[in-house]
């Protein structure tokens, strides 16, 4: 019988479980390395979707809380020419069905839905082992130890738990972005800000480009995109900030001013973030007591689906736990029978969404799929 579940990892995936096993009368503790909610910020916007993340939160009972977080108007899209030449846009006229929210106030949302002490902060996983019959013993970086007969790797894409079930380790996939943000873009960046508009940016060549979003007080969250090799981020000293801008910088000569401002004038120093994947058709074989969800199961390069799948990944293994709460091994592989060609058709789409963002015909391709489900296509 399914009498608690031990979560590591407290991001929206495991959140959003410990959540919906709170909400079916299961009992849940999450362990997090992290030292408090308020440790490191938590990352930008999220477009939650009708077909998984909003599922996920209906099955948590948290949608009304939910709608109270939306930002409106950030639904709205444009592409420009790297001369600023306006290629396409399209307004946020309130019927879309991926609203965007703040990813560190939605996780907030999440924790303040557990019961208290839910969260165990400041708990580091060094190691796990099996001790068979589905037990397992997890280590922390103190020293302390837990014992658990369900075991859930909620810990993102270089999980601890992952090695209980398989070898594989995420590799990666030729695509970085380095990250920035202007604060308080109308009135510190007035023209960059109105470059970029009320939602999502695009500005797009073959292995490069700028992905921008508006967040919660006109603050602009630059994610500029490279398709370069590792040993080509090596070279530059992310260490000295004014040298990496203007490296980073440089690959955008000639681009319009208003865009290239979104790095050069950058209020933060630049941060590179390499993007690894699992192989797109991952998977192992059941073992009893342990299970992934989220990044630690099927992590992929950044494609707008990786935190929807992860709280649905979470909401639908607590939902197949509550409702096999005498055989926890039917529940898990229930679980995982849905999971895994769920999230290799999700990883398979997003190599093709990157195709059409950076390749050759960009950004071209890219326009004839927003069009083309402005159709309905």
């Amino acid at each position: 019988m399914t009498s608690h579940v031990t979560i590591i990892g407290a991001g929206l995936g495991g959140l959003t479980l410990a959540r919906v096993l709170h909400v079916n009368g299961i009992p849940s503790t999450v362990y997090e390395a992290e030292s408090s909610p308020a440790a490191r910020s938590q990352g930008g916007m999220l477009d939650i979707h009708d077909y998984n993340g909003q599922l996920a939160l209906e099955a948590a009972g948290l949608m009304e809380e939910f709608r109270g977080l939306v930002l409106e108007g950030r639904e709205a899209t444009r592409l420009l020419d790297l001369d600023g030449t306006l290629l396409f846009e399209k307004a946020d006229d309130g019927t879309g069905d991926r609203p965007e929210v703040q990813r560190g106030e939605l996780r907030q949302l999440l924790l303040d839905s557990l019961p208290a002490g839910t969260v165990r902060w400041g708990h580091k996983v060094s190691g796990t082992r099996a001790l068979g019959e589905g037990r397992h013993e997890v280590t922390f970086a103190d020293g302390s130890t837990v014992v658990t007969g369900l075991l859930v790797g909620a810990d993102g894409a270089w999980s601890r738990v992952r090695p209980l079930l398989c070898a594989a380790r995420p590799e990666y996939t030729g695509m970085s972005c380095v990250e920035v943000y202007l604060y308080d873009a109308d009135t510190q960046h007035p023209v960059s800000a109105k470059a970029v508009g009320s939602g999502a940016l695009f500005v797009l060549a073959p292995g490069k480009g700028f992905v921008t979003h508006r967040e919660r007080g006109g603050n602009l969250h630059t994610y500029v995109m490279f398709a370069r090799p590792q040993d080509w981020f090596a070279a530059i000293d992310f260490t000295d900030s004014a040298a990496a801008t203007a490296r980073i910088a440089a690959e955008f000569d000639g681009w319009a001013p208003e865009l290239t401002a979104l790095i050069t004038d950058a209020d933060t120093e630049p941060v590179l973030r390499p993007f690894a994947a699992l192989p797109v058709e991952h998977r192992w074989e059941r073992v009893p007591g342990v299970t992934l969800i989220g990044d630690a199961a099927h992590v992929a390069a950044p494609n707008g689906e990786g935190a929807n799948l992860a709280m649905l990944d979470g909401a639908e293994l607590a939902q197949s736990l509550a409702a096999h709460p005498d055989d926890t091994e039917t529940a898990l592989t229930e679980y995982e029978r849905a999971m895994f060609p769920r999230s290799a058709a999700t990883a398979t789409e997003g190599i093709e969404l990157y195709a059409l963002m950076f390749g050759d015909s960009t950004p071209h391709g890219l326009i004839d799929m927003f069009t083309g489900h402005e159709q309905g296509e």
